[in-house]
């Protein structure tokens, strides 16, 4: 306290300004905050030591308790990894998913006419574009592409999945006996259950089957 009251208001300001107290008041508030940061700043530690005994405690009663306790099971609960299956595939379906694969990302969105301008239109596929007078028809660039038959794909890979699996619907286990696990993969069907759904996993993973729209957790 004597410290302080010899030093200036500026020093004063500067010491509260490092502790990250206010500077407003006169001297003697300032005075009194800087000697009341002191006491609590020499609490501080004693209640840290506190809290770390306490900590330590409770850890050792934590560990105590499993000691104890006979039925505790040791032994780490490992999941089970199912790994995706991948079609044994010939060295030109190879090549000709890859080039269906390159084609795709040059192909243009293709729009029905007026589609910007009607909500419905927009959520709609493809249309032909027809009358006399109409922009797309006529082939005008800001009312986007036609359907042409230069931008069909590979007709090698058509139908397959970009894995290069052939997709079966399935809606029971029994469907799944039907497939051929190296070329075919199945796809459940929308309607197909919960408890079903399970069933058709666990048979398609015992015969090795891929499942492509298999859901998270399952």
């Amino acid at each position: 306290m004597a410290e302080y009251e010899k030093m200036t208001v500026a020093q004063l300001k500067e010491l509260l300004k490092e502790a990250g107290l206010p500077v407003s008041g006169k001297k003697a508030d300032l005075i009194t905050r800087l000697s009341e940061n002191e006491g609590a700043a020499e609490e501080a530690p004693v209640e840290e030591e506190a809290e770390e005994e306490a900590e330590e405690e409770s850890e050792e009663e934590f560990e105590d308790d499993f000691e104890d306790d006979e039925d505790w099971d040791d032994e780490e609960i490992v999941e089970e990894h199912v790994a995706r299956q991948k079609p044994v595939l010939s060295d030109e379906l190879k090549q000709a998913l890859a080039l269906r694969a390159a084609q795709k990302k040059a192909t243009p969105s293709f729009r029905r006419p007026e589609w910007f301008r009607y909500k419905r239109l927009s959520r709609s596929g493809w249309r032909k574009p027809h009358g006399m007078d109409n922009k797309q028809r006529r082939n005008y660039k800001y009312r986007g592409s036609l359907v042409r038959i230069g931008h069909g794909k590979v007709n090698a890979a058509a139908g397959l999945h970009p894995s290069g699996f052939e997709e079966v619907m399935v809606y029971n286990s029994g469907d799944l006996e039907l497939i051929d696990a190296e070329t075919q993969a199945a796809r459940i069907g929308m309607t197909v259950g919960g408890r079903k759904r399970e069933n058709i996993h666990s048979r398609a993973d015992e015969l090795g089957i891929r499942v492509l729209n298999r859901r998270r957790g399952r």
